[in-house]
């Protein structure tokens, strides 16, 4: 109620200098930036129209905002046309995707999406949560094609490894979410020491811009070499690797095998991934030294 600290203040300039956008709306943590957003957007007559594989938080968001939702095939800009045409709702057309997935590791045809959304009079949320830091010098995949959608949402608690969430957007937007979005009304604000280390974090991002295409490229290596050992990756693009095994037994086992092993690779099992697609999720970061990874590559080879 007596409002944000400067330190606040000076962490929204830079994420919205980061994400290309006007401005931009700290919140208590990416889930509730997601939940909060689309609550406040949305109402019961209006149309969600949601990718198959978005993250629980867009997928809850819509749920609260009680509005119709349309799931469409995952990274189907195709499929998300033929919903969009057949949509007949007097009210508004919201357009909700993730850029990054966070169990695939691929990214959404945001270009495509884009052009769908303004064509049909849609107003486009794109979540940048797991490319934050990674892509377009550090800004995301929507900074990375040179695109604006209405609203980008994103974490401080991945690329950044701090804790908290933001919605960047217009000025306007800014001001409608403040007075709209009930969890950042009804909920407590982003502790100092969160924001401190975000902003350090940024600090970092700026002097040093090509930290994503570093990991991008070793990420690059390290799918590359799964796949030489037999292993299916999927349609990863990023440093979200899937080994995809299918059974939900075998992938229980396999990462049982991995700690072993002292290698710390979690199974990922329905309902968090759709059935018959249960897997062990890695996520590569700078810390992982190039011995550490071929130690890894070298035990996976032995396990396949």
């Amino acid at each position: 109620m007596a409002g944000n600290l400067e330190l606040h203040h000076e962490l929204e300039d830079k994420l919205a200098r980061l994400t290309g956008m006007e401005s931009s709306l700290l919140f208590g943590s990416g889930y509730l930036t997601n939940l909060g957003v689309l609550w406040a957007v949305a109402g019961r007559n209006d149309v969600i129209f949601s990718d198959r594989l978005n993250h629980s938080s867009l997928v809850t968001g819509a749920q609260a905002a009680r509005a119709q939702v349309v799931r469409y095939r995952h990274c189907d800009a195709g499929h998300l046309a033929e919903s969009l045409a057949r949509c007949r709702t007097r009210g508004r057309k919201i357009v909700v995707t993730d850029s990054l997935f966070s169990m695939d590791g691929d990214i959404a045809p945001l270009n495509e999406i884009l052009k769908l959304s303004r064509s049909y009079g849609c107003f486009l949320i794109v979540d940048e949560a797991h490319a934050i830091g990674v892509f377009g010098g550090g800004g995301g995949v929507c900074r990375s094609l040179g695109i604006k959608p209405d609203i980008i949402t994103g974490t401080l608690s991945k690329a950044l490894g701090s804790y908290g969430g933001f919605a960047a957007c217009s000025a306007t937007m800014r001001n409608f979410l403040i007075n709209s979005s009930k969890t950042f009304i009804y909920s407590t604000g982003l502790p100092p020491a969160s924001a401190g280390a975000a902003l350090t974090a940024l600090e970092i991002l700026e002097e040093r811009p090509s930290m994503g295409e570093c990991l991008l490229k070793t990420s690059l290596h390290f799918r590359n070499s799964l796949k030489k050992l037999g292993g299916q990756t999927g349609n990863s693009n990023s440093q979200i690797v899937p080994l995809i095994l299918g059974d939900p037994g075998r992938s229980t086992d396999f990462a049982r095998a991995l700690e072993r092993a002292s290698i710390r690779a979690t199974a990922v099992r329905p309902p968090t991934v759709p059935k018959g697609t249960s897997r062990i999720r890695f996520s590569i970061t700078l810390g992982h030294t190039e011995r550490a990874i071929d130690r890894v590559l070298e035990v996976m080879g032995e396990l396949l």
